[in-house]
């Protein structure tokens, strides 16, 4: 058999050994399912970690988006019947026992008022603010419960996702040094599997920051209508005073 005949043979039959040898070492599925069932009780409890976030995230999404959009709407409706010619007792027999934001409002002024014997001066109108700024203080907080964990998984998803894929690729150059061999099929699993924990790190983390500056800015959105919404009390409270001025003024006569 000629030389160069005999060395193609052994050429060919050692390239089939090579790829029967890589195609034993590597998983038979390189999907990403695949990938984390083949992948380290670590960085598997990683990735589990991180789609629980995930999920987390588009939930409080869901949740405070329907909140925000009922809130802002009935907040809009109550604006509407304030900006009448109407005044602070029958705004708040109007508002009733309502619980949204703009009632509680309106609630509010009407109590201060008449625990003040219904005595209009500076006096009244101060009181009267600082009880609306603490009731709008208190709905903002209300509103916004819930979405500091979106701020947590932002800023923390990608370093967790990270520790996987470092947990991953130690295991990788371990699984070498135990094989006593550099070939890519030993480590490239590995990799693969580390390098999917950070993208479930990226798939968690940006959507969270984004629906985070979202939701700040609704809410920034909504805070404006409650101020809009003590601003109109105030001037109920104002009319009022002007109101009875001329009564007093013929009653002193």
């Amino acid at each position: 058999m000629p030389a160069s005949l005999a060395g193609a043979l052994v050429a060919l039959a050692t390239t089939q050994a090579s790829a029967a040898t890589a195609t034993g070492l590597l998983p038979r599925d390189l999907s990403p399912w695949g990938m984390f069932l083949n992948a380290d009780i670590v960085v598997k409890a990683v990735m589990v970690g991180l789609a629980f976030a995930s999920l987390v995230t588009w939930t409080v999404w869901l949740v405070k988006t329907l909140e925000l959009m009922r809130a802002s709407r009935r907040a809009k409706l109550r604006l509407v019947a304030l900006d009448t010619d109407t005044t602070l007792p029958d705004a708040a027999r109007a508002c009733g026992d309502g619980e949204d934001a703009v009632a509680r409002i309106v609630q509010s002024a009407a109590r201060e008022s008449a625990l003040s014997g219904n005595i209009f001066d500076d006096g009244l109108k101060e009181r009267v603010a600082l009880r609306l700024e603490r009731v709008e203080n208190a709905m903002v907080r209300q509103i916004n419960r819930g979405t500091g964990v979106l701020a947590t998984i932002g800023a923390t998803a990608p370093f967790v996702g990270l520790f996987g894929t470092v947990w991953g690729i130690m295991n990788s150059f371990i699984g070498i040094s135990e094989a006593n061999t550099t070939n890519l099929a030993v480590v490239a699993p590995g990799i693969a599997e580390a390098l999917l924990a950070t993208a479930m790190g990226l798939i968690a983390a940006i959507p969270a920051v984004v629906i985070y500056n979202h939701l700040a800015r609704v809410t920034a959105t909504y805070r404006a209508l409650l101020g809009d919404a003590s601003a109109q009390v105030l001037l109920l409270l104002s009319r009022d005073q002007s109101r009875r001025l001329p009564h007093i003024a013929r009653a002193a006569e």
